[in-house]
């Protein structure tokens, strides 16, 4: 055996995503409020791209003709000049035409009340704060006050003991505990509180009469009466099923057991959609939601900058960089719109029961469905429908809500997961409440409609709908 250096030549076939391809995916994948920022940021990244003139996109006319380029000489620069002009070219039409279906009177008119959003509310940290800096004027003091009022959570709960706040802090414990008291007394009543038990019982002293039965099962049958054990509890109390209903009922006006809740969080996030369903004359019609994107062109001025770089390689190369990254960029966004369009139009076709008569009729359909009729990787299909929302007659849904599996029904036809959960929904809403319906009855009830699926399944879209167990939906 000879050992040593040697060179050797193989060919291979590799799949390599250039950066442009990974920068088309990550555009396609984008919301259309998170496009609309990455959009700002290029055009303050890259002097190349621009905005075009509003005047120019709401005139009707076509663009004027730029100036013809000079001649330049060097035959690279010739090839991207025209490389350009044949994007410009490409573009135009599509832009505008784009932006003429959503301007003026023909954008929906209920897309107005998506960007209402109401002013920013008062915080819980601050409520609490406003309080203390008219109660207390020791610093130190309130320096502990604003790490305990900070430190609660949503829901009012301050979950550090006295003794890890003054560990934290490096102050006396007594000190710390005197903090923790003084937001215990502040306003809602409920906040500071250990738990719901220590929130309901902090409620409870600040209230002039209390049943000894309430006070009494918020002590000690708190998880019984989360499980509907109302018997239980009756028992465990010697008194009677009513008199304990009477006092949940009680607990359930007189206290919130989530004190910070009614308080500003943080800011919601809106939901704009980027694929619009019209009825026309009887034919739905896919519009791809513009909304507030602007439209891009690549800045004139490059031609001038770069007959003037010509003579300066690395200036040269640095514009040139930018135009491309600008030219693709553009590439990207276009794509993306072209793309999104496909998929939902595909969508459509599937699904105009849906769009028709509701949920009910919401056909089985698979990503690698749509991927193998508009002729594009399942991947691709994913990124479009990622966070995309789509407004239908039917309402606004996520675009991933039409992708499920089926079962198959009596009647020989296929049953979207999304249709059974429906009508399993439909059946509990109806049940009688009295002697509500275990999951092997439900299962039974489903039977009786077409539909036969497993127990399990059954408990597991009850589970992904929030629909209690029978016990707990049981009313005594």
């Amino acid at each position: 055996m000879r050992l040593g250096l040697s060179q050797s030549l193989r060919t291979e076939q590799r799949l390599v995503q250039s950066p442009q391809m990974i920068q088309a995916m990550q555009v396609l994948q984008l919301p259309l409020l998170e496009l609309k920022d990455q959009i700002d940021q290029e055009l303050q990244e890259n002097v190349f791209l621009e905005r075009k003139d509003e005047a120019e996109r709401t005139d009707g006319q076509p663009p004027p003709t730029p100036e013809p380029a000079p001649q330049i000489e060097d035959r690279l620069q010739r090839e991207f000049a025209a490389e350009i002009d044949q994007l410009e070219a490409r573009l135009e039409p599509n832009w505008r035409q784009r932006s003429g279906s959503f301007s003026g009177d023909d954008e929906d008119k209920k897309l107005e009340a998506l960007a209402n959003t109401p002013g920013r509310g008062t915080s819980l940290a601050e409520h609490l704060m406003t309080q203390v800096r008219t109660q207390e004027s020791d610093p130190t003091l309130v320096r502990v006050i604003e790490h305990v009022v900070f430190s609660l959570d949503e829901d009012g709960r301050l979950h550090e003991t006295a003794e890890q706040i003054a560990q934290q802090l490096a102050v006396p414990r007594p000190l710390a505990e005197e903090g923790v008291e003084v937001v215990r007394d502040l306003e809602p009543v409920g906040v500071g509180a250990r738990d719901l038990r220590d929130c309901l019982l902090m409620q409870l002293d600040h209230m002039q009469f209390v049943r000894p039965l309430t006070r009494r099962i918020v002590e000690h049958h708190l998880d019984d009466l989360a499980m509907n054990k109302l018997p239980k509890i009756a028992k465990e109390t010697a008194a009677s099923v009513e008199e304990v209903k009477e006092s949940w009922e009680f607990l359930r006006v007189h206290c919130n057991p989530h004190p910070g809740a009614e308080f500003a969080g943080p800011p919601p996030s809106g939901v704009v959609p980027d694929v619009v369903i019209d009825e026309i004359d009887g034919r739905f019609e896919v519009k791809t939601q513009r909304g507030s994107l602007p439209e891009l062109a690549i800045s004139p001025i490059y031609r001038n900058l770069l007959q003037e770089a010509r003579n300066d390689p690395k200036v040269y190369e640095y514009l040139r960089r930018k135009i491309e990254a600008a030219k693709w960029f553009i590439e990207a966004v276009h794509q993306r719109q072209n793309t999104i369009e496909r998929v939902a139009t595909e969508i459509v076709r599937r699904q105009e029961g849906f769009l028709r008569h509701g949920v009910q009729h919401l056909k089985p359909m698979k990503m690698q469905d749509i991927a193998d009729a508009v002729h594009v990787h399942i991947s691709t299909v994913s990124r479009a429908a990622s966070g995309k929302y789509i407004q239908t007659p039917q309402g606004i849904f996520d675009m991933k809500r039409f992708f499920s599996s089926g079962t198959m029904s009596d009647a020989g036809d296929m049953v979207s997961q999304q249709a059974i959960k429906d009508t399993l929904r439909q059946i509990v809403d109806a049940e009688d409440k009295d002697a509500p319906l275990s999951d092997d009855q439900l299962v039974d009830e489903l039977g009786k409609r077409g539909v036969h699926i497993a127990r399990r399944t059954v408990t597991k879209y009850r589970k992904a709908l929030s629909i209690d167990s029978s016990t707990r939906r049981k009313r005594f």
